[in-house]
């Protein structure tokens, strides 16, 4: 008997049928004798609409309130998951964070995990329950009730996975793994049977949405392997962990793509020690995570600096790099949120010459304009015009050969 985490996200439980559909897959594990945690996302779109909400009725929004909003989607589907589960004969009891004892700190809306304590699980499981966990909440340190970022449902699975010491970890998507590309957009792309901890950082830190960004960090740094799979169809799906690429696998793993960033640009900063500091700590004081950055070469004194972070932190930092800017006497500030990031990430780039020149010479074939770059040991980045994104990836998908030669079609919500 082996004790099993299974996360399953929004699109799984979108609506009544498909919580039945995962009521049926809990159940059949539960039956096959194994003892199960199970962590759910909102419904479908209940979190932005729960946004929608609170855009609609204040435009002031203080983080504790927003917090109390928001968990209330997962809320609801735990308490839907255990009913289903009763009618299949499965006893089981849903949760929230704080009650299972996922304690973080004071940050509202990205609150980071101090300690998972798990007593009530281990009550749960040892009187033979399913235990169904409402994700992406805990409470902080100062009794208030926190989230810990968009997708951080992967985060509470991963995380419990950890502190109960399980055999498994299974992250439940609308996808059967983990793909070369967004089938959505590259509809030829091949699914991958493995990845490693660090390729998954890089694409997850590239807009890829498959697996959240900080639960893939935490697995990797506990050693916490990822199963993920389809919520729709019993097919394998892609393991994510710490094992090393083989001699044989191939150079790149993947075309990652990602429209959620904007660009900002200041305009004539003054060239001198300290500047860039002066603009940079204030965005890290509110949180900002600031992705790519450009400087130009400095030009009678002065020098453009361009930077992405995600559209949905610009209308926090407008104001604060507008007033910096200010402060430091610069020029002028521009805003542009139609661009788009496509990133190649692969493992074998550490020790393969020529891949950032084969993916510039394939996008200007395309006629593609490339705004930005950035590079790490394994991940190339460009920014380019929203526009050109899907041509330019489909270009980089073909180029590198990983058209499957057959469109993916997604699996439907059957598991007969």
């Amino acid at each position: 008997m082996a004790l099993i985490v299974q996360k399953y996200g929004g699109t799984s439980v979108a609506d009544p049928d498909r919580i039945k559909a995962v009521a049926d897959n809990v159940a059949f594990t539960k039956k096959r004798g194994h003892d199960v945690i199970v962590v759910v996302s909102a419904m479908g779109k209940a979190t932005d609409n729960q946004i929608a909400h609170a855009d609609s009725v204040s435009g002031t929004q203080s983080g504790r309130e927003m917090d109390m909003l928001l968990t209330t989607g997962e809320r609801q589907t735990a308490a839907l998951m255990t009913m289903a589960l009763a009618d299949r004969g499965i006893e089981a009891i849903s949760n929230t964070g704080s009650q299972v004892g996922i304690i973080t700190d004071t940050a509202h809306r990205k609150a980071k995990i101090v300690e998972v304590k798990g007593d009530r699980v281990r009550q749960s499981l040892s009187e033979g329950k399913v235990c169904v966990i409402a994700g992406f909440q805990g409470v902080s340190t100062a009794k208030e009730i926190t989230t810990m970022g968009r997708g951080a449902s992967d985060l509470t699975a991963s995380a419990l996975a950890q502190a109960m010491n399980a055999d498994a970890c299974e992250i439940y998507t609308d996808v059967t793994g983990v793909f070369t590309a967004d089938p959505r957009i590259v509809p030829q792309a091949r699914k991958l049977t493995k990845v490693n901890f660090d390729e998954m950082l890089e694409m997850a830190g590239a807009g890829s949405k498959v697996l959240a960004l900080r639960s893939v960090e935490f697995a990797r740094n506990h050693d916490v392997p990822l199963h993920v799979r389809s919520a729709f169809t019993w097919e394998q799906g892609t393991w994510v962990s710490n094992e090393e690429p083989a001699m044989e696998d191939p150079i790149i793993s993947g075309v990652v793509t990602d429209m959620t960033e904007a660009k900002v640009t200041v305009l004539g900063v003054p060239d001198r020690p300290g500047v860039s500091a002066a603009l940079f700590e204030p965005l890290a004081e509110a949180n900002v995570n600031v992705d790519m950055i450009v400087q130009n070469t400095s030009t009678e004194g002065t020098t453009d600096v361009s930077f992405t972070m995600p559209m949905a932190d610009m209308s926090q930092s407008e104001s604060i790099v507008q007033r910096v800017a200010e402060e430091i006497g610069a020029t002028g500030v521009t805003h542009d949120n139609d661009i788009a990031k496509v990133s190649l990430v692969g493992a074998g780039m550490k020790s393969s010459p020529g891949i950032a020149s084969k993916m510039f010479r394939v996008l200007a074939d395309e006629g593609v304009n490339i705004q930005m770059i950035s590079t790490s040991t394994i991940r190339i980045s460009i920014i380019l015009p929203a526009s050109d994104m899907e041509r330019a990836a489909r270009a980089l998908h073909t180029a590198f050969g990983f058209d499957s030669g057959e469109s993916y079609s997604a699996p439907l919500p059957d598991r007969k």
